[in-house]
């Protein structure tokens, strides 16, 4: 009787399905993203039909997953959002020094303003050469130094003074500093008491055309919905073409080249240009609530803190023409990648220390909405959230011999990337293209800046079976032709091993991170090293 029993067991056993693998499903990657990034979800831009889909099609994969609703009994946490629609008529115009000049829209220059008022103005509004428009007491720099701008218009450069000297003594010397960020420069201004600010499009350290600028600021502009109608923005911000810009210098009398290589260097002084500045805006505005969509995979023995996985969902929609921005490298597969992670995690025995939270965040193609209202209405709190890991445009290629860290030098998750690496057979290095200062323009930054260490890692250029030359192509062909453009698309003859390979790297540096009691501490020298209590100021 025993034997028969034995053998029974034996039986059942041997019939037992295996659990599930934890390994990254590439199919789980591939059919996300064909999913997100079709003409069915129009771009993926908050506040459509779009939208919708998309937070169905995820609130739904994390529930088949087993996670639990991230925002107490729903996956959703929602976003007050405004949403402000400048009409193609707008106008801007020069006056003074050699002629009027009347500026096209979409072809010399773009404006909005995100006041909510249904129209604005300026009349007959001073400007004035900003330089890079920078305030950085710890680099002993002040663009507004000596001048009061309040009432006028100030023209600003892109990026920095180091990358625009080619100074490794300036600021960050050639990597774009927090203060080369375009939003910096408009909060800026609005906090000098500028009427208007307008920015001069250069490619070499923004990384992409003219295109771009109309693709991604005409049309509904998005901002987080406030009580006061955003009073405190300058009435009227926007973007002037290369040409445009220089051509205000040529009205002026003064020598363009001359001008900007001051701005880069210390000790300049801001400019009157004896130049006048008209424009007129007339808006629509709506109001809705938008979503980040947040899933909860409690923990063990620390299941009160917490280690997060972010990517963010949206697109820009359409582009001037009508055609949809299907966004499939940014950010479908990020996304796609973030519900992979969940399902490995998900099969994970026992489950990790600390919980794992999957964030897919609204709004950060419009200045990191989303992830700006989570760090300032936190489902979780972020004193116990040891860490973030961001998810945004994952390698399409093959497997890569290295790694990129964006934004290298802030914080001990660092090291743990170097040892997932290393058993991964790969080398790690900063931002092959730091003039970019991709670290400042995807969500991690929110984190960041409210003092909880933020890490935001690439696949690198040197591809296993290419080379770095192809890497470096890639990228080239990427920012050239797709990034926010109709372009995006996704092909099935993609080759996302490399996105695959990565994906099992974030996997590992977030189980070492939810499996080591001691938070990691940011560098010393790190501009985020400051108290959790005190971040940076926000845009």
């Amino acid at each position: 009787m025993g034997g028969c029993l034995a053998a029974l067991l034996a039986a059942c056993s041997a019939h037992r399905p295996p659990p599930p693998s934890t390994d990254i499903d590439e199919a789980v990657v591939r059919n996300d993203t064909r999913i997100l990034a079709s003409d069915e979800y129009e771009g993926r831009r908050p506040g459509t039909a779009g939208e919708e889909k998309t937070l169905s099609l995820l609130t739904a994969q994390f529930k088949k997953l087993g996670l639990k609703p991230g925002n107490g009994d729903s996956y959703v946490q929602r976003v007050p959002m405004v949403e402000i629609t400048a009409g193609k008529d707008a106008r801007l115009s020069i006056s003074g020094g050699t002629a009027v000049q009347s500026l096209r829209y979409a072809t010399d220059m773009v404006v909005w303003t995100q006041r909510e008022v249904p129209a604005v103005s300026l009349v007959q509004s001073e400007l004035v050469f900003l330089g890079y428009g920078i305030v950085a007491p710890e680099f002993q720099w002040n663009d507004y130094a000596g001048i009061d701008v309040r009432g006028k218009t100030v023209l600003v450069l892109m990026g920095d003074p180091g990358f625009g000297a080619k100074d490794p003594a300036l600021l960050k010397r050639k990597s774009l500093s927090y203060y080369g960020r375009w939003a910096y420069k408009v909060g800026e201004a609005a906090r000098q008491g500028a009427a208007a600010v307008l920015l001069i499009h250069d490619a070499a350290p923004l990384g992409h055309g003219w295109n771009v600028v109309v693709n991604t600021w005409t049309g509904p502009q998005l901002e987080l919905a406030s009580t006061d109608g955003h009073a405190g923005r300058t009435r009227l911000e926007g973007w002037l073409t290369g040409e445009a810009g220089r051509s205000l210098f040529t009205a002026a009398g003064l020598d363009y080249e001359g001008s900007i290589h001051a701005a880069a260097r210390p000790g300049f002084k801001a400019m009157s240009m004896g130049l006048k500045v008209d424009g007129e805006i007339e808006n629509t505005i709506r109001r809705f609530d938008s979503g980040n969509v947040i899933a909860l995979l409690p923990g063990g023995e620390r299941k009160h803190e917490y280690v997060v996985y972010c990517a963010h969902w949206d697109g820009l929609g359409r582009d001037v023409n009508g055609a949809v921005i299907g966004g499939a490298e940014d950010n479908a597969i990020g996304v796609a990648g973030l519900v992979a992670l969940a399902q490995s995690f998900s099969r994970t025995r026992p489950r990790p220390d600390r919980s794992i939270v999957f964030i897919a965040f609204t709004g950060e193609e419009s200045g990191l909405l989303g992830s700006r209202y989570y760090v300032e209405h936190p489902v979780f709190p972020l004193e116990q959230t040891s860490g973030a890991i961001n998810l945004d445009r994952l390698h399409i290629g093959g497997r890569t011999r290295d790694v990129m860290v964006l934004g290298a030098g802030n914080s001990e998750l660092e090291e743990s990337v170097r040892g997932a690496a290393l058993l991964q057979g790969r080398d790690v290095h900063p931002d092959n293209r730091p003039e970019l200062g991709r670290f400042y323009e995807s969500d991690q930054l929110s984190f960041a800046l409210h003092g909880v260490p933020a890490l935001y890692v690439k696949g690198g250029i040197d591809d296993e079976g290419r080379g770095p030359q192809w890497g470096e192509t890639q990228l080239d062909d990427y920012l050239a032709h797709r990034y926010r453009q109709a372009g995006d698309k996704y092909s099935d003859d993609w080759d996302v091993r490399g996105a695959v390979q990565d994906l099992e790297l974030y996997r590992a540096v977030g189980e070492r991170l939810a499996d080591t009691r001691r938070f990691p501490r940011w560098f010393p020298n790190s501009e985020f090293s400051g108290s959790r209590a005190h971040p940076l100021p926000a845009d």
